[in-house]
C-alpha cells in the first residue's frame, strides 16, 4: 500500500524518440501522466500522475541520466547510449525495456575512399565524445571530437569533420544527406534507470523496478 506521507517520487522521462514507445509501457506499470501531459501546446516540464506520490519530469535524454544519477529524480527511462556515454557510478539500469531500438554508428561521405586509409588522427562530429573516443582508440586512432547536438549529417559536407558518430534507425537520413554507415559502435534500447541510493532506501522504487521487470518478462514469454 502506498504511503501518501512519503516524499513524492520523481520519474524522469525523455523528450523525443523514446517517449511515444515508453508511455504505454509506463501505463501498464501503473505510471500514468495527467491529461495535460498530452497537450502539445503545454510547455510544462513537470506533470502530476494518477499516483499522488509521483510526478513526471520531461527533459532531454542526457538530462534524464543526470537527474537520476544525482538523486533529483529517483527513477527514469533513457536509451542505453546515454548510460554508456556518461557511466555514472550512482546510476543503475536494472531493466531493458525492449523499446526504442536503434544503433550508434560511424558514417562518412559516400565515395570518400580516402577515409578508408590508415590515419592516426581524425576529426569526428558527435554528441557522444566519450563513446566516440573509445571506439577510435581501439582502432589506434585519436579522435578529435567536435560536439554537436543536431544536424550532424551536415558536418562532412561543410568541412567541419571528416566523419560523424550518431544514432541510426533506418539509415534514411544518412542516405538523404549523402552519407554511408561504416561502423556500428553500439546497439541501443531504452532502459529503466534508478538512483542506487533511492533503490536501497525507498521501497517504492524497488516495487516499480519489479513492475517493469515483470512486464518485460511477460513480453518475452508471450
Amino acid at each position: 500500500m502506498t504511503d501518501t506521507a512519503a516524499p513524492q517520487l520523481t520519474f524522469a522521462i525523455p523528450k523525443g524518440r523514446i517517449l511515444d514507445e515508453a508511455l504505454p509501457v509506463m501505463a501498464r506499470a501503473g505510471v500514468v501522466p495527467e491529461d495535460g501531459f498530452h497537450d502539445k501546446s503545454n510547455r510544462s516540464l513537470s506533470f502530476a500522475t494518477t499516483r499522488e506520490d509521483m510526478r513526471l519530469i520531461r527533459v532531454r535524454a542526457f538530462d534524464v541520466a543526470t537527474f537520476v544519477a544525482h538523486g533529483a529524480a529517483q527513477i527514469g527511462i533513457v536509451g542505453s547510449d546515454v548510460i554508456e556515454e556518461f557511466d555514472y557510478a550512482d546510476l543503475y539500469a536494472p531493466v531493458d525495456l525492449d523499446i526504442g531500438h536503434c544503433r550508434l554508428s560511424v558514417a562518412r561521405v559516400a565515395g570518400d575512399e580516402t577515409a578508408n586509409g590508415i590515419v592516426s588522427h581524425l576529426r569526428v562530429a558527435t554528441k557522444y565524445p566519450n563513446l566516440t573516443r573509445r571506439h577510435f582508440e581501439a582502432k589506434g586512432i585519436q579522435a578529435e571530437c567536435v560536439k554537436l547536438n543536431g544536424a550532424m549529417e551536415l558536418a562532412p559536407s561543410l568541412g567541419l569533420a571528416r566523419q560523424i558518430v550518431d544514432l541510426v534507425s533506418t539509415g534514411t537520413t544518412l542516405k538523404q544527406n549523402g552519407l554511408v554507415e561504416t561502423d556500428r559502435i553500439l546497439d541501443i534500447s531504452a532502459r529503466l534507470i534508478v538512483n542506487r541510493a533511492a533503490l536501497k532506501t525507498d521501497p517504492r522504487v524497488g516495487e516499480l523496478v519489479s513492475a517493469f521487470r515483470k512486464l518485460t518478462q511477460d513480453k518475452a514469454a508471450a
